[in-house]
């Protein structure tokens, strides 16, 4: 997989990370850098590890089905991008708590946002990619976002959110195509 293929991928990853950044943001009044920045490293640090967990689990099932990896990586890959597609076009979710968030809540948070990176980590083991750079990028992408999410989010919370997981999701079934694409031409 091309490092252009896991750059759009890991952005991809972040946007449900942005979404919800963006819905905090634009329920605060000045978010600060620091701050900003501290929810941004725990979401990216979260985002970041569930692809090795994934993959991991994925690379121990990898022998049992290597003819049609590139189904299950094609698969994966296209249904997380239609659910998030799905969820991008439901009505925004305006139950947003204004006050600071707990440490354990965030946490939360970040792993309800990074179960499609797990999905996706599963389906890196089945195509050429070196998973240490993938996650990276993932946790870089996602720590990106969110700290951004939340400093622009009151000015742009309720526009952008459902558009960036709906552009996330179309990269995800893109992405999908061409490694299903790849293997079926025997590029791979």
């Amino acid at each position: 997989m091309s490092l252009f293929s896991l750059i759009l991928i890991a952005f991809a990853m972040s946007t449900d990370a942005f979404a919800v950044a963006l819905a905090r943001g634009a329920a605060l009044r000045h978010p600060r850098f620091s701050h900003a920045l501290k929810d941004g490293l725990l979401f990216g640090l979260v985002e970041g590890l569930t692809p090795l967990l994934g993959w991991l689990l994925g690379v121990g099932a990898a022998g049992y089905i290597a003819e049609w990896d590139h189904w299950l990586a094609f698969g994966l890959l296209s249904a997380l991008g239609a659910k998030m597609i799905h969820e991008g076009l439901q009505a925004p979710d305006t139950d947003v708590e204004p006050r600071r968030r707990a440490i354990w809540l965030l946490l939360v948070t970040a792993m309800a946002t990074s179960v499609d990176a797990l999905v996706v980590g599963l389906g890196f083991a089945f195509v050429k990619v070196d998973i240490l750079v993938a996650s990276l990028l993932i946790g870089l992408a996602t720590t990106l976002m969110v700290t951004l999410g939340l400093l622009v989010g009151r000015q742009l919370g309720s526009w952008l959110g459902k558009k960036a997981e709906v552009a996330g999701g179309l990269v995800l079934i893109v992405v999908g195509s061409l490694i299903l694409r790849q293997h079926l031409l025997g590029l791979a």
